[in-house]
C-alpha cells in the first residue's frame, strides 16, 4: 500500500488545474526570460582565436559554417582526460539529433575541449555524435571565457580538500582517466556568438546549473513520480550511454 496521498478522481483533477495554472505562469515567466536573454548587450570579441577541426585550422568566425548564430557547447574533455565526462556525454546524446533542425534556424551548434583533436575524433565515433568537435589546444578561448582554469585557480578549488567536494567529482575523474585536479581544470558552459557585418560577438552565456535545458532527460525526470530521484548523490546515476547495466 503506498503512503502517497490517493484521492479520487475529481480530487485529482482539481489539484492538477491547481498546479496547471502554476505552470501556465512557470511559462509566460521562461518566456520572459528568453526575451531578456535576446536583449542583452552584445561584447565584441576582437582576438582571433584558432582551433583545430576536422577541416584544418579555422577561426572562430570560420565555425559559424555560413550561419550567423553559433552556440558552442564546452565539452569537459581537458589535456590530462583519456575520455569525455560522463555527464556531458548523456547531454550531447540529447541535442546531437537536433542538428537539422537548429540548422534549419541559422544556428550552428559544436562542441569545444581542451584535448587534442585526435582524442576527440576517437571519442565522438566511440559515441555515434554527429556534431562537429574541436579543439581549443592552442588557443586561450577556453580561459578567456573563465570555463577552464590554470593549476594555480584549480588548487584554489581544492584548498579545503577533495573530501569537502561533492562525490560527482571523484567519480567523473575516474570515469575521465584523470585526477581531481585534472578533471577540475575544466567546467561545463554554454557560449553563444552572433556574427554580423564581419564581426563576431558573444551575445549568452551559461554555466554549472545553467546549462540544464541541455540534459533532455530531467525534465522529463521532473514529470515522473520519482523525479530526479538523486538526493545528495547529485548525477552519480549518470553513465555514458554504453555503459548502463
Amino acid at each position: 500500500m503506498t503512503d502517497h496521498k490517493v484521492v479520487n478522481r475529481a480530487e485529482w483533477q482539481a489539484a492538477r488545474e491547481e498546479l496547471l495554472r502554476q505552470e501556465k505562469e512557470h511559462t509566460r515567466v521562461g518566456d520572459e526570460l528568453a526575451r531578456q536573454r535576446r536583449e542583452l548587450p552584445w561584447v565584441a570579441v576582437g582576438k582571433e582565436y584558432r582551433f583545430d577541426t576536422d577541416g584544418g585550422t579555422r577561426t572562430l568566425a570560420e565555425l559559424f559554417d555560413g550561419r550567423s548564430q553559433l552556440l558552442v557547447y564546452h565539452f569537459m574533455f581537458g589535456p590530462s582526460y583519456v575520455a569525455g565526462c560522463p555527464v556531458n556525454s548523456s547531454m550531447v546524446d540529447g541535442f546531437d539529433g537536433l542538428l537539422p533542425h537548429l540548422h534549419a534556424r541559422d544556428v550552428t551548434v559544436l562542441l569545444v575541449s581542451r584535448a587534442p583533436l585526435d582524442k576527440l575524433q576517437a571519442y565522438r565515433q566511440r559515441m555515434g555524435w554527429r556534431i562537429p568537435w574541436v579543439s581549443a589546444a592552442a588557443s586561450d578561448f577556453n580561459f578567456d571565457l573563465g570555463v577552464s582554469f590554470t593549476p594555480e585557480q584549480v588548487r584554489g578549488f581544492l584548498a579545503a580538500g577533495e573530501a569537502a567536494l561533492p562525490p560527482i567529482v571523484a567519480q567523473n575523474a575516474a570515469a575521465t582517466g584523470t585526477d581531481v585536479g585534472g578533471y577540475l581544470s575544466e567546467s561545463p558552459a554554454v557560449s553563444v556568438f552572433m556574427q554580423h557585418d564581419g564581426a563576431v560577438y558573444q551575445t549568452y552565456a551559461t554555466t554549472w546549473r545553467g546549462v540544464e535545458f541541455l540534459m533532455g532527460y530531467y525534465p522529463i525526470l521532473d514529470r515522473v513520480p520519482k523525479g530526479r530521484d538523486e538526493g545528495a548523490a547529485f548525477q552519480t546515476w549518470i553513465r555514458r550511454h554504453d555503459e548502463y547495466a
